[in-house]
């Protein structure tokens, strides 16, 4: 994966307004919120753009405010807008998220069924975009959304190994959106068996490999032809493993108050596979994963606190 020059960077998923409460309290309770961009892949499109690659964004939205504002957003920050479609029968999807005070993780509600990103289909894939040494980066939410959004990743994934572009893939489970976790094990570890760079966390991986031990998460992928492995362990750091052999376990950075968890592991993902299309070794990019979830934890909103590449120079000085 390492290129000295910044490679295009492609993702798609579903990208939804979020309204955050502007005060703790229930959902129910609250008078008034602030309005954001949210979603687990744009939320990483974002950290690369403001990092220098150019990124592509495949979605669709609906022909409705939300939908306007969500192009709006990801316009601003420098991200290809040509592949969301707009569908005329399907609303925007959109959720309400908690303010909390204490570290905890918020309470976030999706209004997303039938949202017009599910109907997102692999006629929707360019197949133009996986040329030029392309990185598509995928994840296990765009993998749960629904049926056609499912097989528009599938179609991104063959296009993009036809092409020899670099994979990686974050397994970011969502429970309530599977039929049934039989389902949902069977068709991530599809996607996760078919990527170069795989990215779960400790808790994922029980689910997933049946293990809570890293290295055992690790060899389970690795047996399968994934060629690097990073576990995240939350405060604890990562652990990573190569199909060449090499592991290690990189220490987290401290963090003295944590405002908001949400987009701590879009973060992390920003960070590994930054690094690595910079050139940096593994264990740089499990190090600079942990650098910039400790910074998304500290501010409020799923990708506020990602850096600049300028930003980023300044602290991994």
């Amino acid at each position: 994966m390492q290129n000295s020059q910044p490679q295009h960077f492609v993702t798609l998923g579903e990208a939804m307004t979020m309204f955050v409460a502007k005060a703790p309290g229930q959902l129910a309770d609250i008078e008034e919120f602030h309005r954001s961009l949210a979603g687990a892949e744009v939320n990483v499109a974002i950290g690369m753009a403001r990092l220098g690659f150019e990124a592509s964004y495949i979605s669709k939205v609906g022909k409705d405010s939300f939908g306007q504002f969500i192009r709006q957003a990801i316009n601003k920050e420098n991200i290809r807008t040509d592949w969301i479609s707009e569908s005329t029968n399907h609303a925007t999807g959109f959720m309400l998220k908690s303010n909390v005070t204490d570290g905890s993780d918020p309470k976030v509600e999706y209004f997303r069924r039938n949202s017009a990103a599910s109907t997102l289909s692999a006629a929707d894939i360019d197949s133009n975009l996986f040329k030029a040494g392309a990185h598509l980066h995928l994840t296990g939410v765009a993998a749960a959304v629904s049926t056609p959004m499912r097989k528009a990743a599938k179609q991104a994934l063959r296009l993009a190994k036809e092409e020899g572009c670099s994979i990686s893939f974050d397994t970011n489970l969502r429970p309530t959106l599977w039929a049934d976790e039989a389902t949902m094990i069977a068709t991530i570890n599809e996607f996760a068996f078919a990527s170069d760079i795989v990215l779960p966390g400790i808790e994922e991986g029980k689910i997933l490999a049946g293990s809570d031990q890293p290295d055992v998460i690790a060899d389970f992928y690795l047996q399968q032809g994934v060629q690097a492995v990073i576990v995240k362990l939350g405060s604890k750091g990562a652990y990573f493993k190569t199909s060449k052999g090499e592991s290690g376990t990189v220490a987290g950075f401290p963090v003295d108050k944590v405002v908001d968890t949400v987009g701590a592991g879009d973060s992390f993902a920003v960070g590994v596979i930054s690094a690595l299309l910079d050139g940096k070794t593994i264990e740089q990019a499990a190090r600079r994963g942990n650098l910039l979830g400790s910074l998304t934890v500290q501010v409020r909103g799923d990708s506020e606190g990602l850096p600049t590449r300028q930003q980023l120079n300044k602290f991994e000085k």
